[in-house]
């Protein structure tokens, strides 16, 4: 619950803080003094979005900070999938700064708004007119509906299968699109692969085999220059051999003379064995030369295929060549085996669809039998609040699976005796609508581990004993909730263990809202003032005592 409340540059409000009571604390002020102002401050502390234009002051920031104490709700696990350190003393800040840049804190770490949105959902409800034109709403019946029944793991088990079920279906589809399109191309891709399996790409060195016909392809080259170095080394009269070996002797006839001369036969020596061991290596290459035509041919054929298959596929090796083939290969034994995979598919889309329909008839039946309880507990009530004639409905029918189950859920109403139930957007008035939601609030605050709810003039169009009615069940739902009551009902406002009044000052060049918590006098004089007027009576006076000493 909320133990402090901090506000601070908040459109109207300069600084405001107080320190509610842990069960019901009421609210008055005049219209305009800033009772709407404080719910949207609170609502920042809940994740609603801000800008710099509520700021009070623009160059300053803004501040909300509520600390709660949350020891008793059972939100351990809710901290912890926000990655956050519980701590039974929770403090929530939201700081707008006069740029406009929003920043959301508990317990001092930075949290996104939409963590700061399931956490504060989880503090505290604010009722407002906004929420009882919801009332008219499908889905805000069927959740009133769904926390009445109190069956959360009946709707995770259906959203779980229901989850499930949508997966299967879109694997299928996914499955079936896949085989379309592949079939179309399957007899395409059966052409490309069979050319491309034409050659054994694993066995073709391309730079190998480019090479090899080059050679092939000039033989007669080759072997014309290859005649003419063994000419000029060693076939001539004057050829290179005959030469170094004639030079090799005239050195030797010298060597005694000096060692360099020595040096210089040994060198010849060394020149002439390499020049006759080149000789020999040029006979060989000459005696080995051999044109292969099959061979040339094989090769010539070979790269020709290879050049216009990397043409054709945008590509330069045979390495990827053979990731093209796999590739092929791969679609064509997914195109093969594609009739198996839509079998196991439709088999998990039929299981997984009666697992939801087990699941969402279980949810059914569930929220069948809370119906009726519901609407006659609703009944009850609103013949105690001066509506005996009311009457709620709550029907359902089948739909197609939805995310929230197989129901429609539908609250019909009639506020006269004779008249049929109709659907609540076309019956049900302002007035109507206040006690309607009060009802139900009250039935089901039993069932909710909300810790503070905010009602805002929720006692809109009633007066005398059922203004009394009223706060003896706000009364009784504050004996298990914090309750904050904005109301302009001196009924009301004396039934507050805690009484706050909002107000405006008008002392300074600007007007700000400011609040504060009233004495047992200043109580008596504010309600005199809601019965009387502003300048209430004696016997509004008195009035107010007698409200005040009703309740405390």
């Amino acid at each position: 619950m909320l133990k402090h409340l901090i506000i601070k540059n908040y459109v109207l409000i300069r600084q405001l803080a107080i320190s509610p009571s842990e069960h019901l604390n009421i609210i008055t002020g005049e219209t305009g003094a800033g009772k709407s102002i404080l719910l949207g401050a609170i609502g920042l502390l809940l994740g609603d979005r801000a800008d710099s234009k509520t700021l009070s002051d623009a160059g300053e920031k803004c501040v909300v900070e509520g600390h709660f104490d949350v020891g008793q709700y059972q939100l351990q696990s809710l901290f912890e999938e926000a990655d956050l350190d519980f701590d039974r003393h929770c403090t929530i800040r939201r700081e707008i700064s006069p740029t406009g840049k929003s920043r959301a804190f508990i317990n001092d770490t930075p949290v996104t708004l939409e963590i700061l949105r399931r956490i504060g959902s989880r503090l505290i409800d604010i009722h407002s007119q906004h929420d009882t034109l919801l009332l008219a709403a499908d889905d805000f019946q069927r959740q009133l509906l769904d926390t009445f029944a109190q069956h959360q793991p009946l709707i995770q088990a259906y959203t779980q299968t229901y989850q499930q079920w949508r997966n299967a279906e879109q694997h299928l589809q996914k499955l079936l699109a896949q085989a379309e399109t592949l079939r179309k191309e399957a007899d395409y891709h059966q052409y490309l692969l069979a050319e491309l399996q034409q050659l054994p790409l694993e066995e073709m060195q391309q730079e190998d085999m480019e090479q090899e016909l080059e050679r092939l392809e000039n033989m007669e080259a080759i072997n014309n220059q290859l005649a003419l170095m063994m000419q000029l080394l060693a076939e001539d009269d004057n050829a290179a051999e005959n030469t170094v070996r004639t030079a090799l002797s005239e050195a030797k006839k010298i060597v005694g003379y000096s060692s360099h001369y020595q040096t210089i036969a040994s060198r010849l020596e060394s020149l002439f064995i390499e020049l006759r061991d080149i000789v020999s290596e040029i006979n060989s290459e000459l005696n080995a030369l051999f044109f292969d035509e099959e061979r040339a041919y094989y090769l010539k054929t070979h790269l020709d295929k290879l050049y216009t298959l990397q043409k054709k596929h945008g590509v330069s090796t045979v390495n990827e060549l053979i990731a093209i083939r796999n590739q092929l290969a791969e679609k064509l034994n997914l195109t093969h085996h594609l009739d198996e995979a839509i079998a196991d598919a439709r088999s998990a889309l039929q299981a997984a669809q009666s697992a939801m329909q087990a699941a969402a008839a279980a949810l059914s039946a569930s929220r069948r039998a809370a119906a009726e309880p519901m609407a006659q507990q609703t009944n009850h009530l609103l013949g105690e609040l001066g509506m005996p004639n009311a009457r709620l409905e709550i029907r359902l029918h089948s739909i197609a699976p939805a995310a929230h189950g197989t129901d429609a859920v539908n609250f019909l109403f009639s506020a006269n005796k004779g008249i049929r139930p109709e659907p609540l957007k076309n019956v049900a008035s302002g007035g109507e609508f206040s006690r309607l939601m009060l009802c139900l609030k009250y039935i089901l605050a039993d069932k909710t581990a909300l810790p503070t709810i905010i009602f805002d003039e929720i006692d809109t169009g009633i007066s005398g004993e059922i203004a009394i009615k009223v706060s003896k069940m706000l009364r009784q739902m504050s004996k298990k909730h914090q309750l904050f009551v904005i109301s302009h009902l001196p009924q009301t406002a004396a039934n507050g263990e805690q009484h706050y009044y909002v107000y405006k000052d008008n002392t300074a060049e600007r007007a700000v809202s400011c609040i504060r918590q009233l004495s047992y006098e200043e109580r008596v004089s504010e309600i005199a003032q809601m019965i009387g007027g502003a300048t209430p009576s004696e016997t509004a006076y008195q009035s107010a005592r007698e409200l005040l000493a009703m309740y405390h």
